[in-house]
């Protein structure tokens, strides 16, 4: 797979060495006031690292010339050896100084940056990993989907004895090009072909005594990612003695190498990936020659070393999705760089139910097909001796008093602790089913409970606290049937991108929402199933829809890869593209996208120097801050001949204008146009689309954003 990298490298390698003299113009100084004793230090150096490397060296010939480097900066302020080594994907340490040796480091004309150790969240909603929404579905146009490709996943771990990553027949043969190896032999099988763990940025002795110092998944983080991405096709999904149908992840054919840099600690306040473990694993994957890199793990919005890092993979050949966050208003999308496809979530169609009054029906998410039917009992009314209304309210475990809850429908109100606590709690009360209700907003889930349960939004709920009031202990029935839904929605959690930065982020979005994964099993329970929330569910759906691509199209580059996905992407929310980007990821028209947008790695490099503006930028996204003509150039990927039209739509203050207005392009062939914008200066933000339509229905449409 990785053997086309070899001609773009000999291409490129000229410019890339132009890094090493790049200036530092987005660093910072991260050295904070002297604290004394030593600290660990990530130190960047200048030069690129060997993926970025075409030199008569060799690779192991030009990483031992990066290491001897490493060790003549270090010398010169009396540093220790370090405890990382990077000359994969960057060259640079992971390495204990004191603040005097780090604000040394940052005079070397040999360095780039210094910057501390951090711990980075991963990118699921707290406790949204249990529950199920639609992702059962098994189409047989994904079942040969990523065959030849290698999605390297950067998390928690994972667990292998899950079904989902059964050797198949249809895996082919092992890819040539992939070195990797298993710190874990009993990891390993035909789809899972590579497991390595780094702990010394988070630091062995901060991990919770129950996790396991290995490629082991610890939380099912990553075992939900890697399912998602490239789970097998077929595979049944029971839960509590229902069949479920049948599941496929996104690229049930990729093969999955595993770098578990993401850690649970004995306070949950403190799980994380550590910075010098997160630019490890990528420098580690990058040498591996893995084809896809999924990291759904926050970070931040600037460049940084590990933004540095998934530079040298993408300049590799390594295809970059990274989770946009779920910090929402509060923050701006994370991996907020050209190099990197950022990821937001998506929020589609929930599994409805009803709850049937004695006059009128009330909808909500349902996951269970038990119908049930009792007296309605709110939990504030029916708290244990011990208890206070409050708690019992939230049906907070044993708050609820068992010879009032039993055989009755109770109502709880959400907060505090997890969804399916709250059921639980009714199950030991002898309850027999659960009414969730909202107190604000009309997001609602079905999650797995232990009882029937229907989710009511806040609206519903109030409807049912009035009918409630006149009708003191009424038969109710909760059913299962139909859907929630309100179309697609960015949920406002997703984070969205910055409107003074230069560039569209994120890219675009993927369900995020309740997405169904394969969870560690038990010696009970060997398929065990489970719902994650959150942009890391969104970014590993979209690397399954890349390596679908790869798959289609092994010689494309991560750009042109990227192109496919934003172009085919469909947009739904009409307020701005800094929350969706390109829309939504189609990747079945992702396969064939008819024309794409290629970006040069030259081209990064004077984007990083500060010499080249992201609206200049070959990117399927346009960014401005006003009135401006920028330029951009397709290139066709299909088979035969083409006539493209554009149009350019949905500016509510503005005027864009494109010329040519309609080409005609030869396979292979490249054609550029311009993009005019006209309008108010006043810096208030618009956005729209620029498409191009093929005479055979191709459609080829880039989000335009006019914001500052």
């Amino acid at each position: 797979m990785r053997g086309h990298v070899v001609r773009r490298l000999l291409a490129c390698a000229t410019a890339l060495a132009g890094l090493a003299l790049a200036p530092a113009a987005a660093a910072h100084d991260p050295v904070a006031p002297d604290e004394g004793g030593s600290r660990l230090f990530l130190v960047t150096l200048r030069a690129p690292g060997s993926t970025s490397y075409a030199g008569p060296l060799g690779a192991a010939g030009y990483q031992a010339l990066l290491s001897a480097r490493q060790d003549q900066v270090l010398a010169a302020v009396d540093a220790p050896l370090p405890l990382y080594r990077w000359t994969a994907a960057l060259s640079g340490v992971a390495v204990e100084l004191t603040d005097v040796q780090a604000r040394m480091l940052l005079d070397d004309p040999a360095v780039v940056s210094v910057e501390e150790n951090s711990v980075r969240p991963l990118a699921s909603l707290a406790g949204s990993i249990s529950s199920i929404r639609h992702t059962t579905t098994d189409p047989a146009s994904r079942r040969s989907s990523g065959a030849g490709v290698v999605i390297g996943v950067v998390d928690s771990g994972l667990w292998p004895d899950s079904p989902v990553f059964a050797d198949v027949p249809d895996l082919g043969p092992l890819p040539r090009d992939f070195t990797g190896t298993c710190d874990d032999p009993g990891l390993c099988t035909s789809k899972v072909i590579g497991a390595r763990w780094f702990v010394a940025g988070f630091g062995s002795d901060r991990v919770r005594s129950a996790s396991s110092l290995s490629a082991r998944d610890d939380s099912g983080h990553g075992t939900m990612m890697a399912s998602i991405a490239a789970g097998d096709a077929g595979v049944s999904v029971r839960i509590d003695s229902q069949d479920l149908g049948t599941y496929a992840g996104a690229a049930p054919l990729a093969r999955l190498a595993v770098y578990k840099a993401c850690w649970t600690a004995p306070d949950p306040a403190d799980d994380g990936c550590a910075t010098a473990d997160l630019v490890t694993a990528i420098d580690r994957a990058s040498a591996d020659g893995v084809d896809v890199l999924n990291l759904s793990v926050g970070g931040s919005s600037s460049l940084d070393t590990v933004e540095r890092a998934l530079l040298g993979a993408s300049s590799g050949g390594v295809f970059v999705a990274a989770a946009a966050g779920n910090t929402g208003v509060a923050g701006h999308a994370a991996h907020a760089d050209p190099w990197v496809t950022t990821v937001g979530a998506a929020a589609t169609a929930v599994r409805g139910g009803s709850l049937s009054l004695t006059d009128a029906t009330l909808s909500g998410a349902m996951s269970s097909r038990r119908s049930v039917s009792g007296q309605l009992v709110y939990g504030r009314d029916i708290p244990a001796p011990a208890a206070s209304a409050d708690d019992a309210a939230l049906c907070l475990p044993g708050s609820l008093d068992a010879a009032r809850a039993r055989d009755r429908i109770v109502v709880c109100e959400r907060g505090r602790i997890g969804r399916v606590d709250k059921s639980g709690a009714v199950e030991l009360a002898d309850g027999i089913g659960m009414v969730l209700t909202n107190t604000r907003g009309d997001d609602v889930h079905a999650d797995f409970h232990a009882v029937p349960t229907i989710h009511l939004g806040k609206a519903a709920a109030d409807t049912l606290r009035a009918w409630s009031a006149s009708h003191p202990g009424a038969t109710v029935t909760l059913r299962p049937g139909g859907a929630v839904s309100t179309g697609d929605t960015v949920p406002a959690w997703s984070a969205p991108g910055d409107p003074e930065g230069g560039l569209v982020k994120p890219d675009l979005v993927a369900a995020g929402v309740d997405v169904l994964g394969a969870e560690q099993p038990t010696a009970t329970d060997p398929a065990r199933w489970n719902n994650a929330s959150g942009t890391s569910a969104a970014t590993a759906r979209v690397s399954g829809q890349a390596a679908r691509v790869l798959g289609v199209h092994p010689t494309w580059l991560p750009d042109r890869v990227r192109s496919a996905l934003l172009t085919t992407a469909a947009p739904f929310d009409a307020t701005s593209s800094l929350r969706q980007g390109a829309g939504r990821v189609d990747g079945d028209a992702a396969l064939h996208p008819g024309l794409v947008y290629d970006v040069q790695v030259r081209a990064y490099v004077r984007y990083l120097a500060g010499l080249l503006s992201g609206a200049r930028l070959n990117l399927p996204s346009i960014k401005v801050d006003g009135p401006a003509t920028v330029r951009r150039t397709l290139t066709s990927v299909g088979g035969r001949p083409m006539y493209y039209s554009v149009t350019a739509t949905g500016f509510a203050r503005h005027q864009v204008t494109v010329r040519p207005e309609a080409i005609r392009i030869r396979p292979g062939e490249s054609i550029r146009y311009r993009v005019r914008v006209t309008g108010p200066a006043d810096r208030l933000p618009d956005s729209g689309w620029i498409t191009w339509l093929g005479n055979n229905g191709i459609t080829v449409r880039i989000p335009v954003v006019i914001a500052r």
